[in-house]
């Protein structure tokens, strides 16, 4: 971990010192927490999780189709041609 220096105001101070004893966990933590939750609304997820997230799906699903691969813009076309009808 890396050690940083903040300034809180007085009233910060003082409610994350009673959110932190009613969570029974150390303001260090909460503060911890509420930056992770910050970047992930950001979408500050590192590049490595981006990228292990992205491998994490594949093969989940098949179509049962062994050229989909090959022959997508094939499938997709009748399948328009389909919806137009």
């Amino acid at each position: 971990m890396v050690r940083t220096q903040i300034q809180l105001t007085e009233e910060q101070s003082t409610n994350l010192k009673q959110l932190a004893e009613q969570d029974n966990v150390s303001v260090a933590e909460l503060i911890r927490r509420s930056v992770d939750r910050y970047l992930q609304e950001q979408g500050g997820v590192s590049q490595e999780e981006r990228q292990q997230r992205l491998l994490s799906v594949i093969g989940i699903g098949s179509s049962g189709v062994n050229d989909l691969g090959v022959n997508h813009d094939d499938y997709l076309a009748e399948i328009y041609a389909e919806v137009k009808k």
